[in-house]
């Protein structure tokens, strides 16, 4: 069975990402062609890349580098959920994407972001760091709208339509990680 995570892509105090990364996860939780895990990136406490090799070389020296390598190999493919900070995303998400490479290669992953316009211009930014990661990102993504998804551009209360939305994103994130599967066993 594969594994997927759903990585919550902010560490910021008052993130809307959690209370997105849950919903995503509770609607994942209703299949049953893979598991799926929460993976918070606070919980790893990664400050800004301080290993002295490139990630490419896979010698890493801190714990929480190892920690995070751990459970970044442990998955087939992944959903980013991921904010659009200045139209881009998150520093912290980009900070823990550079620490790993191979943990990376020849997996899926597909996007869930939000921001005053869905967040799309922070997933065209992550398309570019996927191809180098070797990473086969999807072509669906769900875009939610500080305006019309969040209650008074705090609470997160989607629109119903978003919920077919994150099934098709699942479909395709879980077909690419099964196809790119074989690549890994190399």
């Amino acid at each position: 069975m594969l594994r997927l995570a759903i990585i919550i892509g902010s560490t910021r105090p008052g993130r809307k990402a959690e209370a997105v990364a849950r919903w995503v996860h509770e609607l994942a939780k209703k299949r049953s062609d893979a598991e799926f895990e929460l993976v918070d990136l606070k919980d790893f406490n990664l400050p800004l890349l301080d290993e002295p090799m490139p990630p490419a070389m896979g010698q890493y020296t801190q714990p929480h580098t190892k920690a995070w390598s751990a459970k970044i190999d442990s998955f087939d493919a992944y959903v980013f959920v991921t904010p659009e900070y200045n139209h881009g995303t998150s520093g912290a998400l980009k900070n823990a994407l550079d620490y790993l490479f191979r943990e990376w290669n020849n997996k899926a992953a597909g996007f869930v972001s939000y921001g005053s316009t869905g967040g799309t211009r922070a997933v065209e930014q992550l398309r570019l760091v996927m191809g180098e990661l070797q990473v086969a990102d999807v072509r669906a993504q769900v875009s939610l709208s500080l305006r019309t998804d969040f209650e008074n551009y705090s609470v997160f209360k989607p629109e119903p339509h978003h919920e077919k939305s994150v099934n098709t994103l699942l479909d395709q994130v879980i077909a690419w990680g099964g196809a790119l599967k074989p690549l890994r066993k190399t």
